[in-house]
């Protein structure tokens, strides 16, 4: 096992754990800017790691009865064909400089969303709280629609980056369903329908040969005790101090990319 590699499992495992968020926004870009792997290996592989680390959530949040499964459904409506439409055009891009390029400059905006994202929790909540009842009926109404478009978005993000599922999906769904997500409701539905997300999308990378088992491998070996140590220090570190570092983090990070 490459050491650099197992610790970088172990780092993202101790920020998942302690916050909630920052796999899949941390681990593309570690890969990337710290131990030179390419873009595209970088995000297929860590699809395959969000897919399998998710996967062990999933089940503990569906044994308990968290998600809401006909969020999930309405969201996989629109994230799976759009990860595959996604990875068809990847497939059809020849010049690996143009792709590098691509996948480079949107990992970079998504960073920045997310740490936007990371932020505004609280305030995407309390804003769609705040709406008129007629706005609130209408709003209602659409939400079917809203959330399959919400999925595609997120589909077509997870695939060209691997970002996006955890706290922009999270965010999405506070915006969408403020009164009917409580907060372990709201991360159960957001991590159960990010499996298949992750499984669609790591295997159209698979078929593309973006994968590199070696490097996933130490990755999750270094992972698995990395989230075990941070769940341990949530309970003594309090969430609002690690998110806005969080946030930080990943928007120095994201403009790093962008002008990289």
């Amino acid at each position: 096992m490459d050491l650099a590699h197992g610790l970088s499992g172990l780092l993202v495992g101790m920020l998942v754990g302690m916050t909630g968020v920052g796999g899949g926004s941390l681990m593309a870009p570690i890969l990337i800017l710290l131990l030179g792997v390419s873009p595209t290996t970088a995000v297929g592989t860590d699809l395959w790691f969000a897919a399998i680390t998710k996967s062990v959530g999933g089940v503990v949040h569906h044994s308990l009865g968290e998600p809401d499964w006909q969020v999930v459904r309405r969201l996989a409506y629109g994230s799976i064909p759009a990860s595959i439409v996604t990875s068809l055009l990847l497939a059809q891009i020849d010049a690996s400089q143009i792709k590098h390029g691509l996948i480079i400059s949107s990992l970079g905006v998504l960073l920045l969303a997310t740490a936007a994202a990371t932020f505004g929790w609280g305030r995407v909540q309390a804003l769609v709280l705040g709406m008129e009842s007629a706005v609130v009926t209408t709003y209602r109404a659409r939400q079917p629609a809203l959330t399959i478009a919400a999925g595609a978005l997120l589909g077509v993000m997870v695939t060209l980056t691997s970002i996006g599922a955890g706290a922009l999906g999270a965010v999405m769904l506070m915006a969408l369903y403020p009164m009917r997500m409580t907060a372990r409701r709201l991360v159960g539905t957001d991590i159960v329908h990010a499996v298949p997300l992750t499984m669609v999308a790591g295997v159209g990378h698979l078929f593309m040969g973006n994968v590199d088992f070696a490097l996933l491998g130490s990755l999750l070996v270094g992972s698995i005790p990395g989230i075990v140590i941070g769940s341990l220090l949530a309970t003594r570190l309090s969430a609002t101090i690690l998110r806005p570092v969080l946030a930080v983090v990943l928007a120095a990070t994201g403009i790093k990319m962008i002008f990289s």
